[in-house]
């Protein structure tokens, strides 16, 4: 007898449930409650929501300036030409960009890192979108535009993040940009998921020259 079978009455409801554990956040009951939501769904519905898990798999691009996820290979934020293009918004991860977004404060573009220098979990520089910035910020400043540029560090407060936004400001200090940091609306370690609007938007619109 497999492991399902002992657990289960179906091995297709046992794999289903795994699955669906596999999710971060989502325990064995959960799973469990949800797969047997799914499987009193009409057979279209849930055809729909697989098909969907799929095409975000398989069909999301990202961005191949600014490195957010896209439907394109331009992202609607770098094609839109009403935005300052010369104040560029270091982000850790695509929700840090819609938080921003949601704030209306903010009317640059970005530059998703994908993750922050983390040692202890074995992320370095190498693992993250900064080579690419660095290649954005070269490529302005060999155009004769480096002046223009702002370069606002929008990470987290915590060590980690620091790290990482020193470790930034090192590579691109050589092309004379102005690089800039979150005004400390935020505690320290706040994560600009959990910030709220205001006091985000009020961050960015008092943002201030980073000292290293």
């Amino acid at each position: 007898m497999s492991r399902f079978d002992q657990k289960y009455p179906s091995q297709l409801l046992g794999e289903a449930v795994d699955a669906i554990g596999s999710l971060p956040g989502v325990g064995k009951k959960s799973a469990l409650r949800l797969a047997l939501f799914l499987l009193r769904q009409p057979a279209e519905n849930v055809h729909h929501f697989t098909d969907s898990i799929n095409k975000l798999r398989d069909e999301v691009k990202y961005c191949k300036h600014c490195m957010n996820i896209s439907d394109e290979e331009e992202c609607a934020i770098c094609k839109d030409r009403t935005r300052d293009h010369h104040l560029i918004c270091v982000v850790e991860n695509v929700r840090d960009v819609m938080s921003i977004e949601n704030t209306g404060q903010y009317h640059g573009v970005y530059h998703v890192l994908g993750g922050i220098i983390s040692p202890i979990n074995g992320t370095g520089p190498s693992d993250l979108n900064i080579v690419e910035l660095v290649e954005r910020i070269r490529q302005i400043a060999e155009a004769g535009a480096a002046h223009e540029v702002e370069i606002l560090l929008a990470l987290s407060g915590d060590v980690e993040g620091e790290t990482t936004a020193f470790y930034i400001y090192r590579q691109v200090a050589e092309y004379g940009v102005k690089v800039t940091s979150l005004a400390r609306g935020l505690g320290f370690g706040d994560d600009l998921e959990y910030a709220d609007e205001l006091t985000l938007g009020r961050s960015i619109v008092n943002r201030q020259v980073f000292k290293p």
